[in-house]
């Protein structure tokens, strides 16, 4: 739970829960969107497209529990803040390449879905109020869903040549 050193879950609210749950969906949305545009300039359209269908996904799901969220408690002010949370499903900065495969930003993003699983499941341990467990639980579950999503995308994709295409590549060298 080191994403979240200065979250007490044993102490949150539903109120904080949702928020919390909402800016996890927010920061994996942002970093889809910049992995789209780092592959739409490196020329990788297929990569971009999927990290653009993402994007849209993750947005989804934050509107839905923004809506949740302002449904049950208006615009009261919000205790938990993106500079509290680092990284919990947001696919890792390392798995963007400019060569990347649609599999492999499939891959990245069953990844980022098995870390946000992860982190749920973590939390539960920790949590102590009956509504936000319900909802760490339906977000837990959420996740697998999710992940059973991408891995049929997955299985749908042919098998990966065994050497990248730029495997044999010259480096640019100087005359």
């Amino acid at each position: 739970m080191d994403k979240t050193r200065t979250i007490d879950f044993s102490t949150l609210t539903l109120r904080d829960a949702l928020d919390l749950a909402t800016l996890v969906e927010e920061e994996a949305g942002e970093r889809y969107g910049e992995f789209a545009d780092q592959m739409d300039a490196h020329h990788n359209p297929e990569a971009a497209k999927f990290f653009r269908f993402m994007l849209k996904v993750e947005g989804i799901h934050e509107g839905r529990l923004d809506a949740r969220r302002r449904a049950l408690f208006g615009d009261a002010p919000r205790s938990v803040r993106r500079e509290m949370i680092f990284d919990i499903e947001a696919p890792e900065y390392h798995e963007a390449s400019a060569s990347m495969s649609v599999r492999q930003a499939l891959e990245a993003s069953l990844r980022a879905e098995q870390k946000a699983h992860a982190f749920f499941v973590a939390a539960l341990e920790r949590v102590s109020d009956p509504e936000v467990r319900v909802l760490f639980i339906e977000l837990r579950d959420e996740e697998l869903d999710h992940q059973r999503l991408v891995e049929k995308e997955i299985a749908k994709l042919p098998p990966e040549p065994p050497f990248p295409s730029d495997a044999f590549a010259d480096d640019p060298v100087a005359h």
